[in-house]
């Protein structure tokens, strides 16, 4: 799964408070939240730090064009979306570095 290059993902926390960004390096970026690498982010700010849903696609065309589409949803339909692919909210950063390295 991690084989594809581009993620669309969604960062969160408790509240919660959703960010929804692109990378090509799914691992490094999720990374660089959780360790509050830019302190005057959004998701340093709000502290979110769990990955909450990602999507790998083949193409960063592809994972613009998702980013958009997602962006365009309404909070609800955003938190349906995580909930069809995350039911709990769990971080699944775990799930990804073993993926990664695993």
């Amino acid at each position: 799964m991690l084989d594809d290059k581009f993620a669309v993902y969604i960062m969160a926390n408790q509240r919660p408070t959703l960010y929804v960004g692109i990378t090509n390096n799914l691992v490094r970026r999720v990374g660089e939240h959780k360790t509050s690498f830019n302190p005057k982010s959004f998701t340093s700010r709000y502290k979110l730090y769990n990955l909450v849903y990602y999507e790998m696609l083949k193409s960063s065309y592809q994972a613009i064009i998702r980013e958009k589409q997602i962006k365009k949803l309404n909070r609800n339909e955003k938190l349906d979306l995580i909930r069809s692919f995350n039911p709990n909210f769990r971080d699944l950063y775990p799930e990804i570095i073993e993926g990664y390295f695993g």
